[in-house]
């Protein structure tokens, strides 16, 4: 819901018209299930095991083993009865959970970034194309939104099941709205059956904010006409002062960009007016004065700048943010949205501005693309690219820190109503076990080899279950919720050092997703000050990684890993091909 893209527009659909509606499965969709407390309960303990010894693992056992046959049991049924009342019994929990309740800023801690593809052929950086390009890129995006409005954009399916696309409903005209204790959502888009959408954008500028319609009697706009929008806004920004950079504002920490909204809004009644325009807008266009370097081989300047740039220029809770740079790349009159402010407000501005760049100078981000050989070979050689690159990530970090990395990877639930995601912890003892043989010079080729096919079948297994609906970290996550929603004590399993030390509560050192086998790429900030974050897409000849850490931590070097993991694609081959086999 918060994730905030570069570009988001799906290749090789934009044109299509199908038969069958977008939403139209969405009814006959199954529920998500809930998984067997057994099950679950022997799955966490597998995942512990690579962060114990054999006493804390003993205890731990012992604690898991209480759990299940005392309060675990009890809390399960309840959870059982909560599911039979709701398609989806995990929906409202964690979009509070995961982002409503999150006090630490959107920007940087939770919102999702990456480059549009168009610079790898035919848009490389390039001075003096910022306004042409972006009226182009426009009014794809504009064509994407009608084509979800008239439910033109094909169901997605795997194989002949259909998925749950209730997610594309969020993407035009969403916004978080902040709250002292909880955000909410705001969703103004409906298809053309349900009625009337919001039609205008929002553009940011040089600390200004300005929304125009983008319909004309029933017709989109022309890319011409849009580029007299931008021609127009981009003109007038740059022959007056800057403006105050209200939008700095959602960069902030919750609790206080919640406190100062508030405040605005006290200040004026129309300001709460114009926060409703930007919120409804369909989506937020961002102009930003820099021009970042970036080839198909090397993308970490675009993506650091578009994860950390002008806080002035970034709606940091919408949906959907299209950045565009003075270089042209992106990862009628028009209205000018004047707030009323005061020394107070831009006070806060100027704090929100400090927090957002002092934190974002932290970060380290590393995007680059391995061209050696990409899913051809792995495919080839009969090994799940997916499982490939997770188990390069495992090798690269034991290689570079000497143990074990408690791994999250986004597994898709999408075959369940508004389902979304589960996590799959990569680290296994199989993975484990395989990455010691790796880094024992005793062990012989064979030994490695097949410890590595070994790890392979453990991981794959492990997200067949997840995209199936038997994951466990959703399941103790449940349990723990209806704890508290009983007012019980919390159980003693989520306070044992290994629930935490193993991943669990958000405590992952790799935060880790692939963003699909297209050509969309992106990055998030680390989950846990010495972690990483790091996604990665993949394509016939070649992988595309971007990699985050924070400059502070001594302990973590995003370069050094990505190089590490590029070293292990070798390795991992290698181990394949070899003629001592």
């Amino acid at each position: 819901m918060t994730f905030f893209y570069g570009d988001y527009i799906m290749e090789n659909q934009l044109a299509k018209s199908v038969e069958e509606r977008t939403f139209q499965y969405q009814d006959s969709l199954p529920s998500l299930p809930v998984p067997s407390l057994e099950e679950s309960l022997k799955k966490y303990l597998e995942s512990v095991k690579p962060f114990a010894n054999e006493d804390e693992y003993k205890k731990t056992e012992e604690i898991v083993r209480k759990f299940q046959n005392g309060v675990g049991e009890k809390l399960h049924q309840k959870l059982l009865e909560r599911a039979k009342g709701k398609r989806n019994w995990l929906e409202e929990w964690w979009l509070n959970v995961a982002y409503l309740d999150v006090r630490m800023p959107s920007q940087l801690n939770v919102n999702f970034v990456g480059p549009s593809p168009h610079f790898e052929h035919y848009w490389p950086a390039k001075e003096g194309t910022q306004l042409e390009r972006g009226s182009i890129i426009l009014w794809h995006n504009l064509n994407y939104w009608q084509l979800l409005r008239r439910e033109k954009l094909p169901a997605h399916k795997s194989g002949n099941a259909p998925l749950d696309m209730n997610q594309f409903r969020m993407l035009f005209s969403t916004c978080k709205v902040p709250g002292i204790a909880r955000d909410s959502i705001m969703n103004y888009f409906r298809t053309e059956s349900e009625g009337h959408c919001p039609s205008h954008i929002a553009v940011l500028c040089r600390g200004r904010a300005f929304v125009f319609d983008v319909m004309h009697e029933g017709t989109l706009i022309t890319p011409p006409e849009l580029l007299r929008q931008l021609t127009y806004i981009h003109k007038k920004c740059c022959s007056e002062p800057a403006g105050p950079s209200v939008a700095a504002l959602t960069s902030e920490e919750r609790t206080r960009w919640a406190k100062a909204r508030e405040y605005l809004i006290g200040l004026d009644s129309e300001n709460l007016t114009l926060l409703e325009k930007i919120q409804a807008s369909l989506f937020v266009y961002s102009m930003e004065d820099t021009s970042p370097h970036v080839t198909p081989e090397d993308f970490s300047q675009v993506l650091e700048m578009l994860l950390a740039g002008d806080p002035g220029v970034r709606w940091g809770d919408k949906s959907y943010n299209l950045v565009s740079f003075a270089n042209g790349v992106f990862g009628c009159c028009c209205d000018e949205l004047v707030f009323t402010v005061d020394e107070k407000i831009l006070n806060d501005i100027y704090q929100a501005k400090a927090q957002h760049l002092k934190a974002a100078s932290d970060l380290q981000v590393t995007g680059y693309t391995f061209t050696s050989f990409g899913k051809k070979l792995t495919k080839k050689e009969a090994l799940h690219p997916d499982t490939f690159i997770q188990l390069a990530l495992q090798l690269a970090y034991y290689r570079l820190h000497g143990r074990p990395g408690c791994c999250y990877e986004t597994a898709m639930t999408r075959h369940f109503y508004h389902g979304r995601t589960e996590t799959v912890r990569s680290c296994t003892g199989e993975a484990v076990s395989w990455c010691q043989s790796m880094q024992d010079p005793s062990a012989s080729l064979l030994e490695r080899q097949q410890k590595m096919l070994q790890a392979f079948a453990k991981h794959n297994k492990m997200m067949k279950d997840c995209s199936n609906g038997k994951g466990f970290d959703r399941h103790l996550l449940g349990l723990l919720l209806i704890a508290k929603e009983e007012g019980l004590p919390i159980p003693e399993l989520f306070e044992d050092p290994l629930f935490s030390r193993s991943g669990g509560g958000g405590n992952f050192v790799l935060s880790t997703s692939l963003v699909g086998y297209m050509r969309i790429q992106g990055v998030v900030a680390p989950m846990v000050h010495n972690g990483y974050g790091f996604f990665y897409h993949i394509r016939d000849d070649r992988f595309v990684v971007a990699c985050s850490a924070w400059r502070s931590c001594p302990e973590t070097d995003s370069e050094k890993l990505v190089q590490m993991i590029f070293h292990a694609f070798h390795d991992m081959i290698q181990l394949m091909n070899t003629s001592h086999l």
